[in-house]
């Protein structure tokens, strides 16, 4: 998709719908992190709706995000840092960008993966490149393809919320498009101070408490540079339930103690990729490798956070081993790397970060990037659901298909999930046919 395939019709600034309050809230330890500094950005694909009008539909739909802007506020504001290098949000009721575009493509084009990593960069237009510097930190595209389908484009200032808030938020939206809401659930829930360290000096038992998240680990070779100067290219490949029951039985069947052991859908999964991404690349044997994976701790910290929040409420999981450890060892070992990043996680770990990634600018703790592999789940965030008056989405995914792994739901298959990473040119014939061995 060429950029000059997609041109943008309007771009006006959306206002909350009704009067919001002014003021100055404060982020927390977790949204004020380094590495949290960009936007999440969205892509859902909808089918034609035979006798619907596209101006009427745009006009639902912005008067729906600016009805969604009341209860959700701080997405109208804007995302500042405080000398202490935290960040705030401005509320002024400054607006939401949104941009409604025509393209001369087709929803054929998104059954596959992308050609190149920024193929679809048009369909969210205005690209913020620092979230701080004073850009809305929510941005909306509509944009109508040739067959009359089309693409709903959003971008959040990461800041501000992590997935699970931004598809509350996404789904309230599709709620005000498509039905008059009187009442709706949950309500969004501001409470960031809930995430932030306590006032006592930090206790012996966290300091104690390991992050190799955040630890540094040698580049024996050139991984860096590779990613950085090495063209990627997209794939995607999807899982059905029969290929990730098959995973579960190569994982029990390579586990020392299969009888002692239950690993879920997304821990055989998760361990089956980052096994084929590192045997692809060809990569020293005693190199230091490492999974990172986002953990939703609502439920993890005591007390649990409130329905409605939708603020950065995780942690990383960090799974890490040597290349020759991964790849000679087995699915089943990998996959109990996983289970045991997942399970070391409990509410004295995560205060545990909080006071890691609060400490002054140039000691706080930030993951580093060599032999590192970020999976991110958007599989279970409920965006397949978003219906703004077009239906469901028929394909929901990034705007650019980056080295971060993503987890995403398939349309009307609840237990498949689609797995689409971008790795360097000279790795992908290897990994598609290593990733797609079990199906």
């Amino acid at each position: 998709m060429a950029s000059s395939s997609v041109h943008v019709k309007e771009a006006i600034v959306i206002a909350p719908a009704e009067p919001t309050p002014s003021r100055v809230l404060s982020l927390s330890a977790l949204d004020s992190q380094l590495f949290l500094r960009f936007t999440i950005e969205y892509l859902l694909v909808y089918r034609p709706r035979p006798g619907s009008d596209p101006c009427v539909t745009a006009a639902r739909i912005k008067n729906a995000l600016a009805r969604a802007l009341v209860p959700y506020y701080p997405l109208a504001g804007r995302v500042r840092a405080r000398p202490d290098g935290c960040l705030e949000v401005v509320c002024r009721a400054q607006g939401a960008l949104f941009i409604e575009a025509v393209c001369d493509h087709t929803i054929t084009e998104f059954e596959r993966a992308p050609k190149h990593v920024t193929q679809w960069r048009k369909l969210l237009s205005f690209h913020v490149a620092d979230v701080l510097m004073g850009a809305p930190p929510l941005v909306v595209q509509l944009t109508w393809l040739r067959d009359g389908s089309a693409t709903l484009g959003i971008g959040f200032n990461h800041c501000v919320c992590d997935g699970i808030g931004s598809a509350e938020f996404l789904n309230l939206f599709g709620q005000l498009s498509t039905q008059q809401l009187n009442e709706f659930k949950p309500k969004p829930v501001w409470d960031r101070h809930l995430l932030n360290p306590s006032s006592a000096k930090r206790s012996r038992a966290n300091s104690l408490i390991h992050h190799p998240e955040f630890s540094r680990v040698p580049d024996l070779c050139g991984f860096v540079s590779r990613f950085n100067n090495e063209r990627l290219a997209p794939t995607s490949v999807t899982f059905d339930k029969r290929c990730l029951n098959e995973l579960k039985k190569l994982a029990l069947s390579s586990t020392t103690r299969p009888s002692e052991s239950t690993y879920t859908s997304f821990e055989v999964l998760a361990a089956h990729v980052w096994r084929s991404w590192a045997r692809s690349l060809n990569l020293p044997s005693n190199q230091t490798l490492k999974l990172l994976f986002s953990i939703n701790v609502r439920a993890r910290v005591k007390p649990s956070l409130p329905s409605g929040f939708y603020g950065n409420a995780f942690v990383l999981g960090c799974a890490q081993t040597s290349v020759k450890e991964l790849t000679d060892k087995g699915l089943g070992h990998a996959t109990m790397l996983v289970k045991r990043a997942k399970d070391r996680v409990d509410s004295e770990f995560v205060k545990s970060v909080v006071e890691s990634v609060s400490e002054s600018s140039t000691t706080r703790a930030c993951p580093d990037s060599v032999g590192v592999l970020i999976l991110t789940q958007w599989s279970r965030l409920g965006l397949e659901r978003v219906d703004l008056g077009m239906g469901r989405p028929v394909h929901v995914g990034p705007i650019c298909c980056d080295r971060y792994c993503l987890f995403l739901p398939v349309s009307n298959q609840t237990d498949a999930v689609k797995v689409m990473v971008a790795v360097p040119t000279s790795s992908v014939v290897n990994y598609e046919h290593l990733v797609r061995s079990v199906c």
